[in-house]
């Protein structure tokens, strides 16, 4: 895509900002790091990351000793630290990067350090990297964490997203190319061309992984730069001409063969939290590894018991929330917060705070979301005093403020994820479900919807709860306010003694006033 070519003036940017072993020091100092000495073999490793609410750090993995690091997104505290922010802001900043222009910096073979040791031949082998088996019933030992890179024929953008590879060879690996993606779509129209160039980056920035999420028409490796915020560092590779991020801690080049999609991939424990069936995919084929002198390894943690405590739960989270942000911004006049839960793969259930301006935007809300991305299943809508982010909260609302038979909204015939289980078999279509947890339009104030909080004796003070009540109708509070009571049972007795002289009141919001 035209805009995005490399420039280069000046002194090189800084090449240890953005990478990974740089962000685990940062997760150190955070205390989101779990350190192993070692040395491990690689069948250790998934007790090691299985539902650990932290970024795991392994060293001396394997007869090769390689430096492993698991779990770095697996949380959004982590993510927000890739980005600077706090967790509730995330989203938020994203979007920000996401309008930057990109600015990308060719640097040579000699001043890239993810070409600092290059292996070609022989010496490029799968088997030497700490690539393991994840799940009971994985199909062999996987490489989890691969940022895909290659570039469309056509328009000369590149593409780039995430896969994972399943090893096949000293060589050879499966790819997971079966889900509808840019990278399926550009492979299968150039496939008749002949071997098709890729190259995937293992060990790279949390904000890398985010940007390799996304799906905005523009040049992804200048998205990359957009997402940092910063100059993007590229270089070409040694045995294809796609460039990649030059501070990155490894990459594979190679080539997926022209034969299509042919040869058995998987099982593999799948980013929803069950299994996923062999598939037939294509065949990559390796020309080069290259990487730093000191590389990082890294391991992804995708399906398992805790599907929040996993890499691609919470990458999804943060995609989905931008991608129903943008459609809310044309839809409502005020969204206020979006929450993809990680718990549901990041992408199937959504939350959504608005404030409704006029009556029905809280449908308009899930309508917008329903059609933002295939994979949008179940919306939630609540009210501003409605805390997405907290599951009681957002329980008692459901409880509380919902009527199955008039703030249910329920269609069919959408486009939907092939993994769903729920399916199931082999359709492409599925329903989709709206839980409007908003009060009726223009009701908010009463009473009955008022959440109870402790006293908070805020108010004028007056010389007698008569006087007091002179002024106006008092809530109980303010009677003990506007007298300094530290009681309020003298109060009663100033009641009494009033409704026996001049009479009460009580109005239909239980507050007090003089009269018969």
């Amino acid at each position: 895509m035209p805009g995005n070519e490399p420039s280069r003036a000046g002194a090189l940017p800084d090449l240890d900002r953005f990478r990974l072993r740089a962000f685990v020091e940062t997760l150190r100092a955070a205390g989101e790091l779990e350190e192993h000495a070692g040395p491990l073999d690689p069948v250790d490793l998934p007790a090691l990351l299985e539902q650990n609410p932290k970024a795991v750090l392994m060293h001396g993995v394997g007869a090769e000793r390689h430096d492993l690091v698991g779990n770095v997104a697996g949380s959004r505290r982590r993510l927000a630290l890739a980005f600077g922010v706090a967790p509730e802001k995330l989203m938020h900043e994203v979007q920000r990067r996401l309008r930057n222009p990109p600015r990308l910096v060719e640097l040579t073979r000699a001043e890239a350090p993810v070409q600092e040791v290059v292996l070609t031949g022989d010496e490029a082998d799968l088997t030497t990297l700490p690539a393991h088996l994840q799940h009971g019933l994985d199909g062999a030992p996987y490489i989890s964490a691969a940022l895909d890179f290659i570039v469309d024929p056509r328009t000369g953008a590149t593409n780039s997203g995430i896969r994972r590879l399943m090893l096949r060879g000293r060589r050879e690996t499966g790819v997971d190319l079966v889900s509808p993606s840019d990278f399926r779509a550009i492979y299968e129209a150039n496939v008749k061309n002949g071997p098709f160039p890729v190259s995937f980056v293992v060990g790279a920035h949390p904000v890398d992984y985010v940007s390799a999420t996304m799906r905005v028409p523009v040049d992804e490796l200048g998205l990359v730069s957009s997402l940092r915020d910063a100059p993007l560092p590229v270089v070409k590779c040694v045995t294809n001409d796609i460039r990649v991020p030059a501070d990155a801690e490894w990459v594979l080049e190679g080539y997926l063969d022209a034969r299509g999609h042919v040869e058995p991939e998987g099982p593999f424990g799948e980013f929803l939290g069950y299994y996923g069936e062999v598939k037939r995919n294509p065949v990559f084929h390796l020309t080069a590894i290259t990487r730093r002198r000191d590389a990082l390894f890294q391991t992804m943690s995708i399906g398992g018991a805790d599907m929040s405590a996993t890499d691609t739960a919470q990458l999804n989270a943060i995609r989905t929330e931008v991608m129903v942000w943008r459609a809310l911004e044309n839809a409502v006049r005020e969204p206020l917060a979006v929450f993809a839960t990680p718990s549901s793969g990041g992408m199937f259930n959504m939350r959504i705070s608005l404030r409704q301006r006029v009556p029905g935007e809280a449908r308009n809300a899930i309508a917008a979301a329903f059609s933002s991305l295939a994979n949008v299943k179940n919306v939630f809508v609540v009210d501003p005093d409605i805390d997405i982010f907290s599951h009681e909260q957002m329980d008692w609302a459901l409880a509380t403020r919902f009527q199955p038979d008039r703030d249910l909204i329920v269609e069919g015939g959408f486009r939907a994820l092939p993994l769903d289980p729920s399916l199931g078999g082999k359709s492409r279509v599925g329903g989709k479900a709206g839980f409007d947890l908003t009060w009726p339009f223009g009701s908010l104030g009463r009473l009955e919807q008022s959440v109870p909080a402790p006293p908070r004796f805020e108010g004028k003070t007056f010389a007698s709860v008569r006087a007091a009540l002179e002024d106006g109708p008092k809530y109980f509070e303010e009677l003990m306010t506007a007298t300094g009571s530290r009681d309020g049972r003298e109060i009663v007795r100033d009641l009494e003694s009033l409704r026996e002289s001049v009479g009460v009141t009580r109005d239909e919001r239980g507050r007090w006033g003089l009269g018969r």
